[in-house]
């Protein structure tokens, strides 16, 4: 399924990091101690962790037919809710008093949703005085039986034998981690904790587990939020068709709004071609910078850059510098794209760095990916027939339809990575057994009647705009909020907007989604104008009065500002918390609930300037900047301006509003002993 993988939200910490709230239903001053254990309804759950929260687990059958004989513990986290007790619900004398019921579930398929507490919680978090919170680890993830198919949860990258190969190894069990299956765990859950109605939200992978969950168990919801929504079904569903479309629409939004990108001929599509024809023409291997600092090869070729453009992984600096990174690269430079490339390649493999399963499970996304949705060949042939078939789709699809992935071709598409171009993934996965049909789990879907919002990212390319409004229209009071400007989930921590979680959290209160207008007031990406190799290349920072710098200098001075913008991009990806530098240099990243600094050590962003120093923004989206600028022989074939030759220096503050349309940075210091008094777009 389009995105299944690439919810690739930054999971929440252990129990043991966690900071502690009011305990468990202790009234405004109170200090009450929470008991170590409590009964729900039907079961007893025992005090977890440092967030109030309540461990439980309930034993179910693996397989709900009865034909193997294999049981599985679901393992879920009880919130109560952390004000006094409303009086909507009762509870028997010594049973904890209900609130109302929030339950959240992950994208994925094969993340723990539990992993992500603190994204739910932060969600959840105004509606806990009264509301009560329940997060499942779906089974086949977490602490629900994790799969561990070790070949594929270990390998370097997906391949269709080692996808088949997991499938070998479940056997008759392959089929029996199916989202269907997941949901009716959820509901024995709730029914065992006497849970009456819930308000569902998920995100990615989550909003596909809502609609079965709808579909199969429609009298337990209140009201359902899906977060970056696609449908269960549809025509031509299993070759994606509504991908390409939103992924040339993003970057070509993206460019309109963009005042330098806009002046160029064309749109952002043609000015990536040539670097897309120039990549077909000689592919090559290089070694290049992941996000994290991390020396990788990779291919560079037609189906790379498709990852990079499709993959939308990191969102926010793909899209800021892909229209840039290949104009480069068609000029002579290719370290740009290069490094899109290889942070594309890092952050698209969803595996914990140690290959534990319980982070994320490589089997279970296998086994819900070949089960549950349709495939563009036939599931019930043998996998020796099922090749054929699928030989067959393929030369039907590229004579009817050859552009369907455009600017790719169909073939370069397929050659991106399987578990994000789907088309092959399940070709060798072994045929279900009889009475268990593959691909049907949404031909028979009926949608309740009941309060349903769609929020959907207007540049997201993984859950498509389109796909969202289908979704919206399955359910018959059904409303979709398109955010301006925005990428894939946007509801939890670190979108580009807290628009979303408003919304979000007044509909589960209200089941009215009210007033959406700030979804229209998401600023446009700020796109990198150019690359540059040498800061003589740039376009000079126009002086305010007082300036006393020179013309090169102020050039230098535009080079600095988009080092500084450029590794503050990277931050919100990093998962160590310190990088490298475009051209050279390290940085390293703090974050606080404050907001996010950066610590630079002679960063080169262009191959002649070294920027040390610190960035930060703030909660409030403000944008401060104190740097140190050395100019240093160029490496990259360019000569530095003889006015700011190797060796000069200068110190800089700068500072910019990041969430306003057309924000200028505006900067003051003094370069070369001249003083420094410009302003420029801010990066």
């Amino acid at each position: 399924m389009v995105g299944w993988r690439v919810a690739l939200l930054v999971l929440g910490g252990s129990f043991a990091t966690l900071p502690a709230p009011c305990p468990a239903h202790a009234g405004p001053g109170m200090n009450v101690a929470r008991p170590e254990s409590v009964r729900v309804g039907s079961l007893t759950l025992h005090a977890c962790g440092e967030r109030g929260a309540y461990c439980g687990r309930l034993d179910r059958p693996l397989d709900p037919a009865g034909v193997l004989p294999d049981r599985i513990s679901i393992y879920f986290e009880y919130y109560p809710h952390s004000g006094p007790h409303s009086g909507r619900r009762s509870a028997p004398s010594g049973a904890l008093p209900f609130g109302e019921t929030l339950v959240a579930t992950e994208g994925g398929p094969g993340y723990p949703a539990t992993e992500s507490r603190d994204d739910y919680l932060a969600l959840f978090g105004p509606l806990r005085p009264d509301h009560d919170v329940i997060i499942m680890d779906n089974r086949g993830t977490g602490r629900s039986g994790a799969l561990d198919c070790r070949a594929l949860q270990t390998a370097a990258t997906w391949s269709i034998e080692a996808v088949a190969g997991c499938g070998e190894s479940l056997g008759e069990r392959a089929s029996l981690y199916s989202t269907a299956y997941a949901t009716d765990d959820l509901a024995a859950i709730l029914d065992a904790l006497g849970v009456r109605k819930i308000d569902l939200y998920g995100d990615s992978y989550g909003t596909y587990f809502e609609q079965v969950f709808a579909s199969r168990h429609p009298a337990a919801l209140r009201s359902v939020v899906l977060d970056g929504a696609y449908p269960l079904t549809g025509k031509d569903y299993a070759w994606y068709p509504s991908y390409a479309p939103a992924m040339r629409d993003k970057f070509n939004l993206a460019c309109a709004r963009s005042p330098a990108c806009a002046a160029l001929p064309g749109s952002s599509i043609d000015h990536i071609r040539p670097a897309l024809e120039g990549l077909r023409g000689l592919p090559f291997s290089a070694r290049a910078n992941d996000i994290d600092g991390r020396e990788r090869e990779v291919t560079a070729d037609a189906a790379q850059l498709a990852s990079v453009m499709y993959g939308e992984a990191p969102a926010l600096t793909t899209l800021r510098e892909v229209d840039a990174a290949s104009r480069a690269f068609t000029a002579g430079d290719a370290v740009p794209l290069l490094r899109l490339m290889a942070e594309t390649a890092a952050a698209v493999d969803s595996r914990d760095p140690t290959g534990d399963p319980t982070h994320w499970s490589a089997g279970l996304a296998a086994a819900v990916m070949c089960h549950d949705p349709p495939q563009i060949f036939d599931m019930r042939l043998p996998p020796r027939e099922r090749a054929l078939d699928r030989d067959r789709a393929l030369a039907e699809r590229r004579l009817r339809d050859p552009d369907s992935y455009a600017p790719f071709t169909i073939d370069e598409y397929r050659d991106m990575p399987l578990d994000y171009s789907f088309l092959d993934l399940c070709v060798a996965w072994p045929s279900p057994p009889p009475g268990r049909p593959a691909a049907q789990i949404g031909i028979d879907a009926s949608y309740p009647d009941i309060p349903a919002l769609v929020i959907s990212g207007e540049l997201d390319n993984i859950t498509t705009p389109a796909d969202g409004a289908a979704v919206a229209a399955e359910f018959e009071h059904g409303v979709q909020v398109l955010i301006a400007n925005s990428f894939h989930v946007n509801a939890l921590p670190r979108a580009r907007s807290t628009c979303a979680a408003q919304i979000v959290r007044r509909f589960l209160a209200t089941t009215l989604p009210g007033d959406t207008a700030c979804a229209a007031r998401v600023p446009p990406v700020r796109l990198v104008a150019r690359f540059a190799t040498g800061f003589g290349e740039l376009d000079a920072a126009v002086p305010l009065p007082g300036n006393q710098a020179t013309t090169s200098e102020l050039q230098m001075l535009s080079a600095a500002v988009l080092t500084a913008g450029d590794v503050l991009a990277r931050a919100p990806a990093l998962t160590w918390g310190h990088g490298v530098g475009l051209r050279g240099g390290t940085f390293r990243v703090i974050q606080r609930s404050s907001g996010t600094q950066v610590i630079l050590d002679a960063v080169k962003w262009s191959g002649d300037l070294a920027v040390s120093g610190q960035v930060s923004r703030n909660a409030a989206h403000r944008v401060s900047a104190d740097l140190r600028l050395v100019t240093i022989a160029s490496t990259a074939g360019t000569a530095t301006p003889t006015a700011a030759a190797a060796g000069a220096s200068g110190r800089v503050s700068v500072r910019w509003p990041d969430d306003v349309v057309g924000a200028e940075a505006r900067v003051a210091g003094r370069i070369g002993g001249h003083r420094v008094a410009a302003r420029l777009p801010a990066p």
